[in-house]
C-alpha cells in the first residue's frame, strides 16, 4: 500500500469538507458517480484471474459462511439500526443498501495488513460481487420496499453495468495482457482511492443543505453497522472452532462493504440523501479497518486450531 492509498480516510475527510464549503463544483459532477465506480470495478477486475473465480468452488464451507454472513447480517443490521434510530425513509433505504452491497475492494489490502488469508479475502470479495447482481436489489426490496419504492429490475441492470461488465473487462485484460501491465496495476489502487474520494465529495456536495440535520444520525448508524459486521464476521467463525486467521478475514470481509456501489445505486434509483450513508461508510470503514489491521498486525495469529478451513495462499493470487 502506497502512502497515498494508506491515507484514504484523510483524503476522504478533506474531500468531504471541501464539498461542504464549496458544493457547486462537486454538484456539477454528479453524472460522474457511476463512471467513477465503473473505473474502480475495472481496476478490481485487473487484479483477478479465472483461478480466483474457481477458488469459490474449492472452499465451499468457509466461502459459504462468509458470503452468508455478508448478506444475512449486514442488510438485517442496517434495517434494525435504522429503525432503532428512527432514521427517515431515505437514510434507512441508504443504510440497508450499504448492507446489501458486496464486500469492498479495500478489504483485500486491509486483510493483508491484518495478517489474514488474502487468497480467501479475494475469493469472498469476488463471490459476493457476483451474487450482488441478484442479492442487492432483492434484499433492498425485502427490507425497505414497503417504505420506499424499490426498482428491483432497474437496480439489477445497473449492477450488471456498474459491476459485472467492468469486472469482466478487467479480468479479460488481465488474462490477455497482465504480464505487460505491471506499472498500470501499481497505479490503479491510487486511481481507485481518488475516484472513491471524489464520489464521497460529490455526495456531500449534493447533500450540503441537509448535512447539518442528517449527518450525525447517519454517522452513528454507520459506526454501529460497521461494528456489528466486524463483530459477527469474527465471532461466528470463532464460535464454530475455526482458526484466528480465517476469523480475521471474515470479519474484514463482512464489515467492509462496497459502499461506492451503494452510493451509485442510491443516487440513480433513490435520492442524494439515500446516498449519504454510503458516503459516510466509505470514510468510516476504511478508518476502522485500518485501525483493526494495525491492532492485528502486532499480534500474529496462532497456529491453526482444530477446524482450519483455509488453504495455503497461491502467490499468484496475492
Amino acid at each position: 500500500m502506497t502512502g497515498f492509498t494508506a491515507l484514504m480516510p484523510l483524503w476522504a475527510l478533506l474531500g468531504a469538507v471541501a464539498a461542504y464549503l464549496a458544493p457547486a463544483p462537486f454538484v456539477a459532477m454528479d453524472g460522474l458517480i457511476v463512471p467513477l465506480l465503473g473505473l474502480v470495478m475495472l481496476g478490481m477486475g485487473m487484479t483477478l484471474t479465472a483461478r480466483d473465480f474457481t477458488a469459490v468452488l474449492r472452499r465451499p464451507e468457509v466461502v459459504g459462511l462468509g458470503i452468508g454472513l455478508q448478506y444475512l447480517v449486514m442488510p438485517l443490521a442496517g434495517w434494525a439500526i435504522g429503525l432503532a434510530l428512527g432514521l427517515p425513509p431515505a437514510l434507512l433505504a441508504g443504510l440497508v443498501l450499504v448492507g446489501a452491497s458486496p464486500g469492498g475492494t479495500a478489504s483485500n489490502v486491509v486483510c493483508y495488513l491484518a495478517r489474514g488469508d488474502v487468497a480467501l479475502s479475494i475469493t469472498l470479495t469476488t463471490g459476493s460481487t457476483l451474487i450482488a447482481i441478484l442479492a442487492t436489489p432483492f434484499l433492498t426490496w425485502l427490507y425497505v420496499g414497503e417504505r420506499v419504492p424499490v426498482p428491483v429490475e432497474g437496480m439489477l441492470w445497473s449492477i450488471a453495468r456498474i459491476v459485472l461488465v467492468p469486472v469482466a473487462v478487467g479480468v479479460m485484460i488481465n488474462s490477455l495482457l497482465g504480464a505487460y501491465l505491471g506499472p498500470l496495476k501499481r497505479v490503479f489502487p491510487a486511481v481507485s482511492v481518488a475516484a472513491i474520494v471524489l464520489i464521497i465529495a460529490i455526495i456531500v456536495g449534493l447533500n450540503q443543505a441537509n448535512v447539518a440535520t442528517l449527518v450525525w444520525a447517519a454517522a452513528l448508524a454507520v459506526v454501529l453497522h460497521n461494528a456489528l459486521g466486524l463483530a459477527a464476521g469474527y465471532w461466528v467463525p470463532r464460535s464454530l472452532g475455526w482458526d484466528e486467521r480465517t476469523a480475521r478475514t471474515l470479519a474484514i470481509e463482512v464489515g467492509m462493504q462496497n459502499s461506492g456501489l451503494a452510493v451509485a445505486l442510491a443516487v440513480k434509483h433513490f435520492s442524494a440523501a439515500a446516498a449519504l450513508p454510503g458516503a459516510l461508510f466509505s470514510v468510516w470503514h476504511n478508518l476502522s479497518g485500518s485501525l483493526l489491521a494495525g491492532h492485528w498486525a502486532r499480534r500474529p495469529p496462532p497456529e491453526s486450531g482444530s477446524r482450519n478451513c483455509e488453504t495455503r495462499e497461491d502467490p499468484d493470487q496475492t
